[in-house]
């Protein structure tokens, strides 16, 4: 009988437990200081800072002098909402999935790079800022009647994307953009420091309105396919690409004609006309884009347009 030779077996090797397509991905890395400061979208700001210097030179033409501390209490009010209300739209989109797939910066929510809780709490704690700050001009200009318009902002702030039916899902984001950061915060801030409303003040705050409609619009027209996909009813899913574009060069345009009405009396607010060196490569990357990334950039000049105007008119009030 032939002698069978025997190989030595291998040792089977070790299997991990547990099912291996349900085992835990890598977890997300947490958020850092850059991460919370993008989640602010510094880039927005300056729709926050042009209304305040519209409104602090249109209340000089009364007669009245710079008011500091008022406008700076005015300025306060306004980065605290406008940095809240962008903590409050990573919450709100981020809980209900808006943000899961996205082109444009990473949000802390929908990128799981902080916990939802956390993003909702510094939100709130802008709009305390904001409202410590509007209650101090309040108190030192006795306008109580004012304490409702605050509430109402904050109300809209938190409603443009938060609540069970926010209306920036129904398309009516652009509509209360214009109403608050154009005709509320200039018209506010001139009558805190003036208690009146010259017609120049008026100018002011539809050219800013404008502009401040203009970089949602952009903003909008960048996720129009993922919010199509969402079921973000924007006014950009509503009206189509092409109609958007068309709103946006119309929006980034009329101010400057505004300012050359204004120029017919106030000379230096022809320099607004400045600002067109960031408008018009703005309008060029809106109806040129291949990418929306790119529309990045022309939210990003689309808002220094914003400031550098503001800044040229609040020049020509108060010269």
């Amino acid at each position: 009988m032939a002698n069978r030779s025997r190989s030595k077996k291998r040792p089977a090797p070790a299997r991990r437990p547990g099912n291996p397509q349900k085992r835990p991905t890598a977890a997300p890395a947490r958020a850092t200081a850059r991460d919370w400061i993008g989640a602010a979208r510094l880039r927005t700001l300056p729709l926050a800072v042009s209304p305040v210097l519209v409104g602090t030179g249109a209340a000089t033409l009364g007669g009245e002098p710079l008011h500091w501390v008022i406008a700076l209490a005015c300025l306060a009010v306004a980065v605290c909402l406008q940095i809240g209300v962008n903590y409050a739209n990573d919450y709100s989109d981020g809980i209900r999935g808006t943000d899961d797939v996205r082109v444009g910066p990473a949000r802390l929510t929908g990128g799981r790079r902080a916990k939802p809780r956390t993003v909702l709490v510094v939100a709130l704690v802008f709009f305390a800022l904001a409202a410590f700050a509007g209650l101090a001009i309040v108190v030192r200009t006795q306008q109580w009647w004012l304490l409702l318009v605050g509430a109402v902002a904050i109300v809209a702030a938190w409603f443009y994307t938060g609540g069970k039916r926010p209306y920036g899902y129904a398309g009516l984001g652009e509509v209360v953009v214009f109403v608050f950061f154009g005709l509320v915060a200039t018209l506010g801030t001139t009558w805190v420091q003036a208690l009146l409303l010259p017609q120049e003040a008026w100018f002011g705050a539809v050219a800013v309105g404008f502009l401040a409609v203009a970089v949602l619009l952009a903003n909008n027209l960048r996720d129009i396919d993922q919010d199509r996909l969402a079921g973000k009813r924007t006014l950009s899913v509503r009206i189509g690409r092409r109609a958007t574009q068309v709103l946006f060069t119309v929006l980034v345009l009329a101010p400057f004609l505004i300012g050359a009405f204004l120029a017919l009396v106030y000379p230096i607010a022809w320099l607004t006309l400045m600002a067109l060196l960031a408008a018009l490569p703005a309008i060029l990357i809106v109806w040129t884009y291949r990418v929306p990334r790119e529309l990045v950039i022309a939210l990003a000049l689309t808002s220094l347009t914003s400031l550098a105007y503001a800044a040229f008119l609040f020049w020509a009030f108060v010269a």
